[in-house]
This record gives C-alpha cells, structure tokens and sequence, in this order.
C-alpha cells in the first residue's frame, strides 16, 4: 500500500503543544476584549470602578499604556528566553496575566485599572513574542506556517469570548471568569516540553534528544536527522555575546539584512494598515452606516469575523502559501479603506447614502477578513522562518518592539489626524499604507511554504541552492513504514 508522502511524525504532539501554549494568547485576547464592553460601563453615570465616569483621553491611554509597557518588554522578552527558556518565560508571564486580573477584580480607584494594564502589557509582550518562538522551535517544516497561524485564531478567539461573556455578565463576575484562563494556563504548561533548540543550545543534548523525540511521535530517523541539524545550528550561536555584537550580526549578509528589513516592515505594515483603528471605531462605522444593532451586537458579529478570518488563514497556510495570503491581505485591507474613505467623503458632501449604508458594514467585514486571512499572522509566520537561529531572537525583538510602538502611535495620533484630515481621509490613508505594504511584500519576501530554513536563507543571499532544494526533496521519501528518510548535511 502506498503511504501517505504529507503525513508529518508527532503532527498531533505538536498541535497540542501548540494550543497549551496558546492558551495564554487567547487569556490576552480576552484583556483586549474585555475594554469593548467595559469602557462604556466606565463611562456611565454609575461606573463599577471610582466615583466618577471615565474620559475618553483616560480610556484612550488604558490601550496607550498597555502597548508601551508591551513594547518595552519585548526588548527584553528576548533576553528571558535564552537564559531561562520558554518554561520559565511561560510562568512569568502568566505571573503578570494574573497580577493584570487581580487589580481588575478588586479595582477601587480608575488608578488600579492602569496598573492592571500595565502589568498586561508585559504579559502581552511576553506572550507574543514567545510563543511563536516557541511554536516554531518545536513544529516540523510541513506544518509551521499552520501552527504559527494558530496563535493568531486562538487571541482573537479570546477577544471573541471576551465579547460574547461582556454583554452578558456584570463587570466583577465577568472579569473573575476571564481569570480562569491564566489560571488555566499555568496547569496545562507544566506538561509540556521544553524546546529542543533551548535544551540544545545549552548543551543539554540528552533532554533535547527527548524532547524531540516525543514532539515527533518517537520516530527515530527523524529525531536523528534534527539533532544533527540543531547540533549544527547550536556550533553557530553565541547566546552569551554582549549587545554590540549581536547587533554587528545583524549585518553580517545579504541574507541577514534582507531579513531584518522584511520583519521590521511586516510588523510595520501590521499596525499600520489599521487594526486597532478599525476595532476602537467598530462602533462609531457602525453608527455611521445607520445600523440598528447595539454597541456590543457590533463588537460581536466584529469578533466573529475576526475569527472567521484568522481561520481561514490556519486552514490555508500550507495550501496557498504565505505570498498570495499576505498580498491578498493587503490588497483586501486597501480596498476597504477605500470604499471606506469614499462612503464618508460623499457624507461630508452632503449626498443621502442611506440607501448605501449596508456598504460600510461590509468593507469593515471584509477588512476584518482580510486582515486575519494574512496580514495577522503573516509577521509571525515569516520572520520565524526566515531568520538564522542565531539572530532570530534579537530580529524578533526589534519587530516586536516595532510593532507595538507603531499601535501606540496610531492609536494615540488617530483623533488629531481625523481633526486635521477628517475621517474620509484617515481611511484613504490607511488605504496608501496597506498599497506600500503590498509593495513592499511583492517585491522582498519569498515563497516560504514547506521549505528548511537553510534553502530559505540561501535564496535571500542570492546563492544558488538547488543542491539543497535537492536534498530536501529526496528527504520527503518516506520507508516501508511511513517514516521520511533523514534528510542529506
């Protein structure tokens, strides 16, 4: 009988790693979720926390210091993971997670509300720069992409959740339910294995000889061929060099520098083609198309198609490939803005678009849908699969630290733009970013679906790599028993 030649050893090992670990991206989507239903409570004649209704500037700056303290710690996040590895780095910022919660719950003055969230931006920062990390250190080439796109579908499942529980229970019952899930998360990580790149790195090579071996079903030759692989890798880290050498390294190739330049500009670009915007003025395009639904309906039906997208691109991932989703994404996300931009301009002209208004419902949808579809995980994605191992940390940080500092800056500059713009023309120029970044995709990132990170590396240093690509290839032969044969040094 012939084998199944896409059958991948410890496939479903790894998927359940990659959802125990995913567990707190989705806690953190439930503390972005939880300000949607919350703030307008916090608003209100009679808030649950202090005496008096909270600003629109306070309730701006809950997000503005939760990404500042998240940028900070992504500096740092780095850092932790190699002295300490992912076990350790998953406690901590499941520490600060339930901190967050903790002055949530028992908030007296608005005060312990911006210290809970400055405790989740570390636990955020951590979480999303840790957990694709760790995800691609422990899945095999063939489901990467699939698995790196989980973390995405997994926190906005939690904003979804958060949504969902907010229009139905009171403000202390709701935050002490979304404490669970950290709570959650610190029972479930003790079961799961440290990675093997961490474990090799310090020269631990019997733990990560059985690490690997359980993440890949116990499939011997398989084990055998990545641990040649990682020892390799392994001879080529400096995990102790000071800062100015590692930032020396990031300029070493072509290879190298290529990409720096597309991690930094993917995260960019992220922030850019205006996600936040879209979520925090969910209410008002809403509002602004004439909808009956109510502000929470809205941030529901918002959630769903957020999932519905983020979904779309887990499930698509391996088939499509990360250039077509990504471009895709840009030219999906650029379009609505557009249709966006035009639709409020003909209101600023005074025309009756009442007739119309299904129209701006549908372009914030399908933004939603785009943006989840490629440009969500895609950051993630690419930038752990097409770095040397060596440089990958310090690479991710900066695009971490990039991409946080850039939601501040939108969020925080948004309403001056709109005064000096008008909102017509914020959507247009969201739609510019989203055409630069669609550019900018076309013209530097590569194809990355299914291939090791050395032939990767070789094409983005302009080496020939068909010997490579050749071994790779015949690597993908499986023995009589469905076992792909070790791959050739």
């Amino acid at each position: 009988m012939t084998k199944n030649k896409t059958a991948v050893p410890g496939k479903f090992r790894q998927l359940l790693v990659a959802l125990i670990a995913n567990i707190s991206s989705f806690s953190f989507g439930t503390m972005i979720g939880w300000q949607s239903p919350t703030i307008p409570q916090l608003q209100s004649e009679n808030p649950p926390v202090g005496n008096e209704p909270m600003t629109n500037e306070a309730a701006s700056w809950l997000t503005g210091i939760m990404c500042l303290t998240a940028a900070i710690t992504s500096l740092i996040a780095g850092a932790i993971v190699n002295r300490f590895g992912h076990k350790v780095t998953g406690y901590l910022m499941a520490l600060a997670h339930c901190t967050s919660w903790l002055f949530i719950i028992f908030a007296a003055q608005q005060i312990h509300l911006f210290i809970g969230f400055f405790f989740s931006g570390i636990s955020g920062g951590m979480t999303l720069f840790s957990v694709p990390l760790y995800v691609s250190e422990i899945a095999s080439d063939g489901i990467r992409g699939m698995l790196g796109s989980l973390m995405v579908f997994v926190l906005n499942g939690g904003i979804l959740f958060a949504y969902v529980l907010g229009a139905l229970l009171p403000y202390q019952w709701y935050s002490i339910t979304m404490f669970a899930f950290p709570l959650l998360y610190v029972a479930t990580f003790l079961f799961v294995p440290e990675s093997p790149v961490y474990l090799m790195r310090g020269n631990r090579t019997n733990d990560a000889s059985r690490s690997l071996t359980w993440l890949r079903g116990e499939q011997k030759p398989v084990v055998e061929q990545e641990m040649l692989r990682l020892q390799q890798e392994a001879k080529e880290i400096n995990v102790s060099g000071s800062w100015t050498n590692k930032l020396s390294e990031l300029f070493r190739d072509r290879a190298t520098i290529k990409g720096l330049c597309i991690t930094l500009g993917m995260f960019c670009g992220q922030q850019l083609a205006g996600i936040f915007i879209m979520i925090s003025y969910t209410e008002t395009i809403f509002k602004m198309s004439g909808s009956s639904l109510s502000p929470n309906g809205s941030a529901i039906i918002v959630g769903m198609i957020q999932v519905f997208g983020s979904w779309l691109s887990t499930t698509l991932m391996e088939r499509a490939g990360r250039r077509p989703l990504l471009l895709m994404s840009c030219l999906g996300m650029g379009t609505c803005h557009c249709v966006l931009g035009v639709f409020c301009y003909l209101q600023t002209l005074g025309y009756d678009v009442s007739k119309f208004s299904w129209i701006s419902i549908i372009a914030l949808s399908v933004f939603m849908v785009a943006y989840g579809l490629g440009m969500g995980p895609g950051p993630y994605v690419i930038s752990s699969e097409i770095l040397s191992r060596d440089v990958s940390s310090m690479v991710v940080t900066l695009g971490m630290f990039t991409a946080w500092a850039m939601a501040f800056i939108v969020v925080k500059l948004f309403p001056t733009v709109v005064n000096l713009l008008g909102i017509h023309g914020c959507f247009f120029l969201l739609g510019a970013f989203c055409a630069i970044t669609f550019a900018f995709i076309f013209i530097l990132i590569p194809e990355t679906k299914g291939l090791p990170r050395q032939v990767i590396l070789d094409r983005l240093n302009g080496v020939s790599s068909s010997s490579n690509e050749t071994q790779y290839v015949s690597s993908q032969e499986f023995n009589e028993k469905g076992v792909p044969l070790p791959e050739l040094i």
